[in-house]
Protein backbone atom coordinates (compact mmCIF):
# COMPACT_ATOMS: atom_id res chain seq x y z
CA UNK A 1 0.00 0.00 0.00
CA UNK A 2 1.08 3.94 -0.46
CA UNK A 3 2.37 5.11 2.43
CA UNK A 4 2.08 8.38 4.01
CA UNK A 5 4.53 10.42 5.84
CA UNK A 6 3.49 12.02 9.00
CA UNK A 7 4.85 14.35 11.15
CA UNK A 8 3.84 15.05 14.68
CA UNK A 9 6.15 17.40 15.57
CA UNK A 10 8.87 19.56 13.93
CA UNK A 11 12.17 18.61 15.70
CA UNK A 12 13.28 21.46 18.13
CA UNK A 13 16.99 21.21 17.09
CA UNK A 14 19.35 20.02 14.26
CA UNK A 15 22.67 18.71 13.64
CA UNK A 16 23.77 19.82 10.37
CA UNK A 17 26.75 19.99 9.11
CA UNK A 18 27.66 21.56 5.62
CA UNK A 19 31.16 19.20 5.19
CA UNK A 20 29.27 16.00 5.13
CA UNK A 21 26.64 17.62 2.46
CA UNK A 22 29.58 17.62 -0.26
CA UNK A 23 30.40 15.34 -2.03
CA UNK A 24 33.66 14.10 -2.03
CA UNK A 25 33.88 14.31 -6.33
CA UNK A 26 32.48 18.00 -6.39
CA UNK A 27 34.61 20.25 -8.15
CA UNK A 28 34.65 22.98 -5.37
CA UNK A 29 36.05 20.20 -2.74
CA UNK A 30 38.85 19.42 -5.10
CA UNK A 31 39.65 23.23 -6.24
CA UNK A 32 39.90 24.32 -1.84
CA UNK A 33 43.00 22.61 -1.78
CA UNK A 34 44.81 24.86 -4.29
CA UNK A 35 43.38 28.25 -3.07
CA UNK A 36 45.62 29.40 -0.50
CA UNK A 37 44.61 33.41 -0.14
CA UNK A 38 46.79 34.23 3.15
CA UNK A 39 49.34 36.17 1.25
CA UNK A 40 46.46 38.64 -0.81
CA UNK A 41 45.15 39.66 2.91
CA UNK A 42 48.74 41.17 3.18
CA UNK A 43 48.77 42.18 -0.53
CA UNK A 44 45.86 44.04 0.26
CA UNK A 45 46.64 45.59 3.68
CA UNK A 46 48.10 49.31 2.07
CA UNK A 47 44.36 49.48 0.39
CA UNK A 48 42.60 49.51 3.36
CA UNK A 49 42.30 52.19 6.36
CA UNK A 50 43.07 51.49 9.76
CA UNK A 51 39.23 53.22 10.76
CA UNK A 52 36.31 53.40 9.90
CA UNK A 53 33.80 50.56 9.78
CA UNK A 54 34.91 47.13 9.37
CA UNK A 55 34.95 45.86 5.47
CA UNK A 56 33.75 43.21 3.51
CA UNK A 57 36.19 40.19 3.47
CA UNK A 58 38.39 40.24 0.70
CA UNK A 59 39.11 36.73 0.70
CA UNK A 60 35.07 35.85 0.26
CA UNK A 61 34.43 38.37 -2.61
CA UNK A 62 37.85 36.42 -3.94
CA UNK A 63 36.25 32.78 -3.17
CA UNK A 64 32.90 34.34 -4.84
CA UNK A 65 34.56 35.08 -7.96
CA UNK A 66 36.28 31.73 -7.81
CA UNK A 67 33.16 30.04 -8.04
CA UNK A 68 31.53 32.66 -10.67
CA UNK A 69 34.09 31.93 -13.13
CA UNK A 70 34.63 28.30 -12.62
CA UNK A 71 31.18 27.65 -13.30
CA UNK A 72 30.44 30.34 -16.18
CA UNK A 73 28.29 32.36 -13.55
CA UNK A 74 29.49 35.93 -14.56
CA UNK A 75 26.86 37.90 -13.87
CA UNK A 76 27.35 39.60 -10.11
CA UNK A 77 23.98 39.66 -8.76
CA UNK A 78 23.33 36.04 -10.17
CA UNK A 79 26.34 34.95 -8.36
CA UNK A 80 24.72 36.52 -4.77
CA UNK A 81 21.98 34.37 -5.39
CA UNK A 82 23.55 30.96 -6.58
CA UNK A 83 25.95 31.82 -2.98
CA UNK A 84 23.19 32.19 -1.08
CA UNK A 85 20.90 29.11 -2.04
CA UNK A 86 24.22 26.18 -3.11
CA UNK A 87 25.30 24.53 -0.23
CA UNK A 88 28.09 23.65 -1.67
CA UNK A 89 29.44 27.17 -2.78
CA UNK A 90 29.10 28.68 0.70
CA UNK A 91 31.10 25.92 1.55
CA UNK A 92 33.29 27.18 -0.35
CA UNK A 93 33.29 30.76 0.49
CA UNK A 94 33.26 29.99 4.16
CA UNK A 95 29.93 31.11 5.21
CA UNK A 96 28.38 28.52 6.79
CA UNK A 97 24.58 28.44 6.87
CA UNK A 98 23.94 32.03 8.60
CA UNK A 99 26.32 33.69 6.35
CA UNK A 100 25.26 36.76 5.28
CA UNK A 101 25.89 36.73 1.31
CA UNK A 102 27.62 40.58 0.46
CA UNK A 103 25.37 42.94 -1.79
CA UNK A 104 26.87 42.56 -5.79
CA UNK A 105 26.89 46.56 -5.48
CA UNK A 106 30.28 45.48 -3.45
CA UNK A 107 31.80 43.84 -6.29
CA UNK A 108 32.20 46.58 -8.33
CA UNK A 109 33.24 49.10 -5.94
CA UNK A 110 36.22 46.98 -5.24
CA UNK A 111 36.64 46.13 -8.42
CA UNK A 112 36.84 49.60 -9.59
CA UNK A 113 38.51 50.37 -6.84
CA UNK A 114 41.54 48.30 -4.23
CA UNK A 115 41.31 45.17 -6.56
CA UNK A 116 42.50 47.06 -9.51
CA UNK A 117 44.94 49.53 -7.82
CA UNK A 118 46.59 46.66 -6.40
CA UNK A 119 46.70 44.58 -9.18
CA UNK A 120 45.26 41.88 -6.83
CA UNK A 121 43.89 39.54 -9.63
CA UNK A 122 47.07 39.51 -11.50
CA UNK A 123 48.62 38.15 -8.09
CA UNK A 124 45.86 35.68 -7.51
CA UNK A 125 46.98 34.26 -10.90
CA UNK A 126 50.45 33.96 -10.08
CA UNK A 127 49.51 33.05 -6.83
CA UNK A 128 47.89 29.63 -8.69
CA UNK A 129 50.33 29.33 -11.40
CA UNK A 130 53.16 29.13 -8.52
CA UNK A 131 50.78 26.45 -6.77
CA UNK A 132 50.89 24.03 -10.80
CA UNK A 133 54.54 24.41 -10.46
CA UNK A 134 54.98 23.19 -6.96
CA UNK A 135 52.52 20.19 -8.04
CA UNK A 136 55.24 19.72 -11.31
CA UNK A 137 52.35 20.58 -13.76
CA UNK A 138 55.05 22.85 -15.63
CA UNK A 139 57.22 21.53 -17.04
CA UNK A 140 59.06 25.08 -18.72
CA UNK A 141 60.57 22.96 -21.64
CA UNK A 142 58.30 24.20 -24.46
CA UNK A 143 55.68 26.79 -24.62
CA UNK A 144 52.70 28.18 -26.74
CA UNK A 145 51.72 31.54 -27.43
CA UNK A 146 47.82 32.14 -29.07
CA UNK A 147 45.20 34.34 -29.15
CA UNK A 148 41.60 34.10 -29.20
CA UNK A 149 39.11 37.37 -30.00
CA UNK A 150 36.28 38.01 -27.08
CA UNK A 151 34.16 40.38 -28.11
CA UNK A 152 33.24 43.60 -26.52
CA UNK A 153 30.12 44.42 -24.78
CA UNK A 154 29.55 47.14 -27.44
CA UNK A 155 27.26 47.14 -30.37
CA UNK A 156 28.28 46.32 -33.23
CA UNK A 157 26.58 48.97 -35.45
CA UNK A 158 27.08 52.11 -33.11
CA UNK A 159 30.31 53.92 -33.82
CA UNK A 160 32.35 57.48 -34.49
CA UNK A 161 34.95 58.03 -36.80
CA UNK A 162 37.55 60.09 -34.74
CA UNK A 163 38.62 59.83 -30.94
CA UNK A 164 37.53 63.82 -30.75
CA UNK A 165 34.12 62.58 -31.04
CA UNK A 166 34.02 60.76 -27.94
CA UNK A 167 32.86 62.51 -24.98
CA UNK A 168 35.98 61.73 -21.66
CA UNK A 169 33.53 62.09 -18.93
CA UNK A 170 30.66 59.75 -19.92
CA UNK A 171 32.18 56.71 -18.79
CA UNK A 172 35.16 54.92 -17.22
CA UNK A 173 35.64 53.16 -20.20
CA UNK A 174 36.29 56.10 -22.38
CA UNK A 175 38.79 57.70 -19.14
CA UNK A 176 40.66 54.37 -19.45
CA UNK A 177 41.18 54.46 -23.82
CA UNK A 178 42.52 57.66 -23.55
CA UNK A 179 45.08 56.80 -21.07
CA UNK A 180 46.44 53.86 -22.98
CA UNK A 181 46.81 55.74 -26.85
CA UNK A 182 50.39 55.25 -26.54
CA UNK A 183 50.49 51.61 -25.04
CA UNK A 184 51.93 48.73 -27.13
CA UNK A 185 48.65 46.49 -26.45
CA UNK A 186 46.18 49.08 -27.34
CA UNK A 187 46.61 52.68 -28.97
CA UNK A 188 50.36 52.04 -29.80
CA UNK A 189 49.90 48.78 -31.37
CA UNK A 190 49.51 50.31 -34.95
CA UNK A 191 49.69 53.46 -36.85
CA UNK A 192 46.82 52.33 -39.10
CA UNK A 193 43.20 54.31 -37.63
CA UNK A 194 40.57 52.09 -37.07
CA UNK A 195 37.75 52.26 -38.50
CA UNK A 196 35.27 52.93 -36.49
CA UNK A 197 35.14 53.41 -32.65
CA UNK A 198 33.11 52.51 -30.16
CA UNK A 199 31.44 55.50 -28.08
CA UNK A 200 30.81 53.01 -25.11
CA UNK A 201 34.68 50.95 -25.05
CA UNK A 202 36.40 52.80 -27.55
CA UNK A 203 39.61 50.46 -26.83
CA UNK A 204 38.28 47.58 -28.09
CA UNK A 205 38.77 46.88 -31.74
CA UNK A 206 36.54 47.14 -34.89
CA UNK A 207 37.30 43.91 -36.76
CA UNK A 208 36.10 40.48 -38.10
CA UNK A 209 37.09 37.03 -37.84
CA UNK A 210 36.76 34.41 -40.92
CA UNK A 211 33.35 34.42 -42.59
CA UNK A 212 31.72 36.52 -39.47
CA UNK A 213 30.30 40.29 -39.40
CA UNK A 214 32.55 42.75 -37.75
CA UNK A 215 32.17 43.20 -34.03
CA UNK A 216 33.68 45.60 -31.61
CA UNK A 217 36.45 43.02 -29.69
CA UNK A 218 39.87 42.33 -27.87
CA UNK A 219 42.24 39.57 -27.67
CA UNK A 220 42.67 37.38 -24.83
CA UNK A 221 46.78 35.99 -25.11
CA UNK A 222 47.83 33.00 -23.34
CA UNK A 223 51.15 31.65 -22.55
CA UNK A 224 50.41 27.97 -22.41
CA UNK A 225 53.29 25.12 -21.22
CA UNK A 226 52.94 22.38 -22.92
CA UNK A 227 53.58 19.73 -20.66
CA UNK A 228 50.19 19.91 -19.06
CA UNK A 229 48.64 22.98 -20.95
CA UNK A 230 48.79 25.11 -17.69
CA UNK A 231 48.45 29.29 -18.45
CA UNK A 232 51.50 30.65 -17.32
CA UNK A 233 50.80 34.01 -18.07
CA UNK A 234 47.12 36.25 -19.66
CA UNK A 235 47.73 39.28 -21.00
CA UNK A 236 45.00 41.41 -22.97
CA UNK A 237 45.20 43.61 -25.81
CA UNK A 238 43.49 45.55 -28.81
CA UNK A 239 42.64 43.03 -31.30
CA UNK A 240 44.82 43.20 -33.64
CA UNK A 241 47.80 41.28 -34.61
CA UNK A 242 51.19 43.87 -34.23
CA UNK A 243 49.39 43.94 -30.49
CA UNK A 244 49.15 39.93 -29.74
CA UNK A 245 52.95 39.60 -30.83
CA UNK A 246 54.00 42.39 -28.91
CA UNK A 247 51.53 40.64 -25.99
CA UNK A 248 54.18 37.38 -26.59
CA UNK A 249 57.30 39.07 -25.99
CA UNK A 250 55.53 40.76 -22.49
CA UNK A 251 54.36 37.70 -21.44
CA UNK A 252 57.68 35.76 -22.19
CA UNK A 253 60.04 38.16 -20.24
CA UNK A 254 57.14 38.17 -17.26
CA UNK A 255 57.62 35.13 -16.88
CA UNK A 256 61.39 34.55 -17.19
CA UNK A 257 61.10 38.04 -14.49
CA UNK A 258 58.55 36.21 -11.62
CA UNK A 259 59.36 32.68 -11.99
CA UNK A 260 62.59 32.29 -13.53
CA UNK A 261 61.43 30.22 -16.26
CA UNK A 262 62.11 30.15 -20.00
CA UNK A 263 61.57 28.02 -22.85
CA UNK A 264 63.78 26.06 -25.16
CA UNK A 265 61.39 26.32 -27.51
CA UNK A 266 58.22 28.26 -28.57
CA UNK A 267 54.91 27.12 -30.50
CA UNK A 268 53.35 29.52 -32.71
CA UNK A 269 50.93 30.32 -35.62
CA UNK A 270 52.05 31.50 -38.76
CA UNK A 271 51.13 35.29 -37.34
CA UNK A 272 54.12 35.43 -34.80
CA UNK A 273 56.44 34.84 -37.69
CA UNK A 274 57.41 37.83 -38.75
CA UNK A 275 61.30 38.52 -38.97
CA UNK A 276 61.07 40.59 -35.99
CA UNK A 277 59.89 37.98 -33.67
CA UNK A 278 62.22 35.15 -35.05
CA UNK A 279 65.19 37.26 -34.47
CA UNK A 280 63.88 38.56 -30.85
CA UNK A 281 63.52 34.77 -30.02
CA UNK A 282 66.69 33.23 -31.54
CA UNK A 283 69.76 36.71 -30.73
CA UNK A 284 67.87 38.12 -28.31
CA UNK A 285 66.31 34.78 -26.35
CA UNK A 286 67.96 31.69 -27.04
CA UNK A 287 64.63 29.85 -28.15
CA UNK A 288 63.74 27.51 -30.56
CA UNK A 289 60.87 29.29 -32.90
CA UNK A 290 58.50 26.43 -34.28
CA UNK A 291 56.79 29.03 -35.65
CA UNK A 292 55.83 29.33 -39.29
CA UNK A 293 57.98 32.06 -40.56
CA UNK A 294 56.10 34.96 -42.62
CA UNK A 295 57.71 34.98 -45.99
CA UNK A 296 56.64 36.81 -48.71
CA UNK A 297 59.67 36.51 -51.32
CA UNK A 298 58.53 33.54 -53.38
CA UNK A 299 57.22 35.00 -56.56
CA UNK A 300 54.38 33.99 -58.58
CA UNK A 301 54.97 35.39 -62.52
CA UNK A 302 57.53 32.86 -63.59
CA UNK A 303 60.01 34.64 -62.56
CA UNK A 304 63.11 33.35 -60.16
CA UNK A 305 62.14 33.72 -56.36
CA UNK A 306 64.79 34.63 -53.78
CA UNK A 307 65.22 30.97 -52.71
CA UNK A 308 66.69 30.10 -56.29
CA UNK A 309 69.75 32.70 -55.41
CA UNK A 310 72.43 30.98 -52.95
CA UNK A 311 73.72 33.04 -50.01
CA UNK A 312 77.71 32.80 -49.23
CA UNK A 313 77.50 33.79 -45.28
CA UNK A 314 81.33 33.91 -45.33
CA UNK A 315 81.34 36.55 -48.30
CA UNK A 316 78.07 38.26 -47.25
CA UNK A 317 76.97 38.09 -51.27
CA UNK A 318 74.70 35.68 -53.20
CA UNK A 319 75.39 34.09 -56.25
CA UNK A 320 72.51 34.26 -59.21
CA UNK A 321 71.85 30.52 -61.18
CA UNK A 322 74.09 31.99 -64.04
CA UNK A 323 77.14 32.16 -61.03
CA UNK A 324 77.60 35.92 -60.91
CA UNK A 325 77.65 37.97 -57.61
CA UNK A 326 74.99 40.01 -55.70
CA UNK A 327 76.35 42.38 -53.67
CA UNK A 328 75.66 44.98 -51.15
CA UNK A 329 76.26 48.65 -53.31
CA UNK A 330 77.26 51.59 -51.43
CA UNK A 331 76.48 55.24 -52.10
CA UNK A 332 78.71 58.13 -52.57
CA UNK A 333 79.62 58.73 -48.98
CA UNK A 334 78.01 55.12 -47.95
CA UNK A 335 80.92 55.70 -44.81
CA UNK A 336 78.08 58.10 -43.33
CA UNK A 337 75.14 56.10 -44.12
CA UNK A 338 73.95 52.39 -42.74
CA UNK A 339 73.11 48.99 -45.26
CA UNK A 340 69.57 49.34 -43.48
CA UNK A 341 66.79 50.17 -44.77
CA UNK A 342 64.22 51.21 -42.74
CA UNK A 343 62.16 48.67 -42.70
CA UNK A 344 65.39 46.39 -41.45
CA UNK A 345 66.63 44.82 -44.63
CA UNK A 346 69.75 45.36 -46.49
CA UNK A 347 69.40 45.06 -50.69
CA UNK A 348 71.89 42.93 -52.71
CA UNK A 349 72.27 44.01 -56.01
CA UNK A 350 73.87 42.72 -59.04
CA UNK A 351 75.95 44.55 -61.90
CA UNK A 352 73.67 45.47 -64.90
CA UNK A 353 76.68 44.52 -67.03
CA UNK A 354 76.63 40.68 -65.76
CA UNK A 355 72.48 41.16 -65.98
CA UNK A 356 72.33 42.86 -70.05
CA UNK A 357 74.51 39.35 -71.44
CA UNK A 358 72.81 37.02 -69.04
CA UNK A 359 70.85 34.44 -71.09
CA UNK A 360 68.27 33.84 -67.75
CA UNK A 361 67.78 37.74 -67.89
CA UNK A 362 64.21 37.03 -68.94
CA UNK A 363 63.25 34.68 -66.52
CA UNK A 364 65.21 36.55 -63.68
CA UNK A 365 64.75 40.61 -64.30
CA UNK A 366 62.85 40.87 -67.94
CA UNK A 367 61.44 44.17 -66.45
CA UNK A 368 64.62 45.51 -64.37
CA UNK A 369 68.07 46.77 -65.56
CA UNK A 370 69.25 44.62 -62.98
CA UNK A 371 68.18 41.81 -60.43
CA UNK A 372 68.43 42.89 -56.57
CA UNK A 373 67.31 40.82 -53.48
CA UNK A 374 66.51 42.27 -50.08
CA UNK A 375 67.74 40.23 -46.81
CA UNK A 376 66.34 41.08 -43.39
CA UNK A 377 68.90 41.64 -41.06
CA UNK A 378 67.22 39.10 -38.79
CA UNK A 379 67.49 36.20 -41.80
CA UNK A 380 69.42 33.94 -40.21
CA UNK A 381 66.78 33.37 -36.96
CA UNK A 382 64.57 32.95 -40.17
CA UNK A 383 66.39 30.24 -41.88
CA UNK A 384 66.81 28.66 -38.34
CA UNK A 385 62.87 28.50 -38.31
CA UNK A 386 63.01 27.29 -42.06
CA UNK A 387 65.39 24.70 -40.88
CA UNK A 388 63.11 23.54 -37.58
CA UNK A 389 60.13 23.22 -39.86
CA UNK A 390 61.79 20.55 -41.24
CA UNK A 391 62.06 18.35 -38.31
CA UNK A 392 60.28 15.53 -36.81
CA UNK A 393 60.08 17.98 -33.49
CA UNK A 394 58.24 20.42 -35.40
CA UNK A 395 55.32 17.88 -36.59
CA UNK A 396 55.32 17.40 -32.42
CA UNK A 397 54.61 20.89 -32.05
CA UNK A 398 52.11 21.08 -34.66
CA UNK A 399 50.15 18.82 -32.91
CA UNK A 400 50.68 20.01 -29.59
CA UNK A 401 50.07 23.57 -30.87
CA UNK A 402 46.08 22.53 -30.65
CA UNK A 403 46.19 22.27 -26.53
CA UNK A 404 45.97 26.09 -26.80
CA UNK A 405 42.74 26.11 -29.25
CA UNK A 406 41.32 23.39 -26.92
CA UNK A 407 41.81 26.19 -24.00
CA UNK A 408 39.82 29.02 -25.40
CA UNK A 409 37.30 26.36 -26.75
CA UNK A 410 36.79 25.97 -22.74
CA UNK A 411 36.54 29.40 -22.86
CA UNK A 412 33.71 29.94 -24.80
CA UNK A 413 31.78 27.02 -24.37
CA UNK A 414 32.17 26.15 -20.80
CA UNK A 415 32.89 29.12 -18.64
CA UNK A 416 30.59 31.30 -21.48
CA UNK A 417 33.30 34.24 -21.59
CA UNK A 418 32.26 34.57 -25.20
CA UNK A 419 31.58 37.84 -24.87
CA UNK A 420 32.80 40.72 -22.25
CA UNK A 421 30.68 42.26 -19.35
CA UNK A 422 33.06 44.36 -18.03
CA UNK A 423 34.00 47.32 -20.33
CA UNK A 424 37.74 49.14 -20.71
CA UNK A 425 41.28 47.75 -21.03
CA UNK A 426 40.75 47.53 -17.24
CA UNK A 427 37.43 45.57 -17.90
CA UNK A 428 39.06 42.97 -19.87
CA UNK A 429 42.28 42.47 -18.48
CA UNK A 430 39.78 41.56 -15.03
CA UNK A 431 38.36 39.16 -16.51
CA UNK A 432 40.54 37.57 -19.08
CA UNK A 433 42.49 37.09 -15.53
CA UNK A 434 40.11 35.35 -13.37
CA UNK A 435 38.77 32.91 -15.82
CA UNK A 436 42.66 32.10 -16.61
CA UNK A 437 42.86 31.69 -12.82
CA UNK A 438 39.28 29.55 -12.72
CA UNK A 439 41.12 27.27 -15.92
CA UNK A 440 44.14 26.23 -13.76
CA UNK A 441 42.08 25.71 -10.73
CA UNK A 442 40.30 23.51 -13.02
CA UNK A 443 43.26 21.69 -14.61
CA UNK A 444 44.62 20.82 -10.62
CA UNK A 445 41.59 19.46 -9.60
CA UNK A 446 41.35 17.22 -12.85
CA UNK A 447 45.42 15.93 -12.40
CA UNK A 448 45.80 16.12 -8.64
CA UNK A 449 43.58 12.99 -7.15
CA UNK A 450 42.37 13.42 -3.67
CA UNK A 451 44.23 12.23 -1.18
CA UNK A 452 42.37 8.83 0.64
CA UNK A 453 40.68 9.37 3.78
CA UNK A 454 42.68 8.17 6.62
CA UNK A 455 40.47 6.02 9.03
CA UNK A 456 40.80 5.04 12.74
CA UNK A 457 41.77 1.75 13.49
Amino acid sequence: MMGERRVMQEALFYGFSLERHIPDDHLLRKIDRFVDLTGLRAHLGPYYSDVGRPSIDPELMIRMLIVGYCFGIRSERRLCEEVHLNLAYRWFCRLGLDGEVPDHSTFSKNRHGRFRESDLLRKLFETVVARCMKERLVGGEAFAVDASMIVADAHRRRGVAKVEDLDPPSSRAVAEYLSVLDDAAFGGATSAEPKAISPVDPAARYTAAANSAAVYAYSDNYLVDLKHAVIVDVEATTAIRQAEVGAARTMLDRTAEQFDVQPARLVADGGYGSAEMLGWLVDERGIEPHVKVFDKSERTDGTFSRSTFAYDAECDLYVCPGGKELRKRRRLFSSLRSDVTEDGTIVYRASKLDCDVCALKSQCCPNMPARKIARSVHEAARDKARAIAKTDAYTVSRRQRKRVEMLFAHLKRILKLDRLRLRGPNGAKDEFLLAATAQNLRKLAKLIPLPAPIFAA
